[in-house]
């Protein structure tokens, strides 16, 4: 199988000032997905610019034809499910059928607090997107429900007339814990990991190569459990949060290197992040469109 290659755009730009014309070049240089990430604000970026995931998607589904759009990711940490199944099915009618909705526990940054709630200890965050995504699935696929949860509750929401995509737009799940491992594996599309993050300051790629490597060893176990092929299920990898850092992005053959690497692991799409000048995502734009038009050949 072919290895996909897709991209983040993170939404720190005004639309009219070089946000529509990188999800329209995003299209040109044929990347499988443009994803954006689904927070209120975002470590470094937080005392400037930062727009809302949602209606970036939606203006980036009215400038493009046939680019997949979605989030990487979308977590409980100021999301309701309700709410948001609404939204996904209005962006999923006006893309066409185009979104992935990246899906994840959240952590502990200004999402965390952004409402005036206490931040969540681990265990609460399990709990609560172990409660959400079964609930999220449920009002994509169902034409009313309700439900009555520890954390969230749904009286009668409809949802009609439902995804484009049938039975649903798909879900991408992030986890590497056990819990998040079986709901991707119960409820996932694809998988989504960025590695293991105690590897990031000191860690080699070799050691990242290993962990990842265990990471899809747990998820095909999970998948075993419920009867299902983990073959079956999409994995993507987040980069710029292993130890490689922004190094393979410094050529196409360092590209290549670093993403058959992974594809050797299963990994059937590997996502960069779009550049951005003086931030953890500088890279060489001539460098990175000459990635996007030139690898997946190489990677076929």
């Amino acid at each position: 199988m072919s290895l996909r290659l897709s991209t983040v755009i993170l939404p720190y730009r005004r639309w009219h000032e070089g946000g529509r014309s990188a999800w329209q070049r995003a299209e040109q240089l044929g990347f499988h997905t443009a994803y954006t990430y689904d927070h209120l604000s975002w470590r470094s970026f937080r005392d400037g610019p930062w727009f809302g995931a949602v209606p970036t998607l939606t203006a980036a589904a009215a400038v493009t034809d046939r680019l997949r759009l979605g989030t990487l990711v979308t977590s409980p940490n100021f999301r309701h499910p309700v709410t948001l199944a609404k939204e996904l099915i209005s962006l999923d009618d006006i893309s066409g059928g185009r979104v992935t909705l990246g899906i994840g526990a959240g952590g502990t940054g200004f999402d965390a607090t952004a409402l005036g709630q206490e931040p969540w200890t681990p265990r609460e965050r399990a709990d609560r997107f172990a409660e959400f995504v079964p609930l999220l699935d449920r009002l994509l696929t169902e034409d009313t429900v309700s439900y009555e949860g520890d954390f969230y509750a749904a009286h009668e929401a409809r949802n009609i007339p439902g995804c484009v995509q049938r039975p649903r737009l798909p879900f991408a799940v992030a986890a590497t814990g056990p819990r998040g491992l079986r709901l991707a594996a119960r409820h996932g599309q694809a998988w989504v990991t960025t590695g293991d993050p105690k590897l990031y300051e000191n860690g080699t790629p070799e050691q990242s190569i290993q962990a990842i490597r265990g990471q899809v060893e747990k998820l095909a176990d999970a998948c075993a459990v419920l009867g299902r092929d983990g073959s079956g299920l999409d994995k993507i990898l987040l980069t710029g949060f292993t130890p490689d850092r922004g190094r393979p992005l410094q050529s196409l053959d360092a590209f290549v290197d670093f993403a058959g690497r992974h594809r050797e692991l299963g990994f059937t799409e590997i996502v960069i992040h779009w550049p951005i000048p003086d931030s953890d995502f500088a890279a060489d734009e001539k460098v990175f469109e000459q990635i996007a038009m030139e690898a997946p050949a190489q990677l076929s």
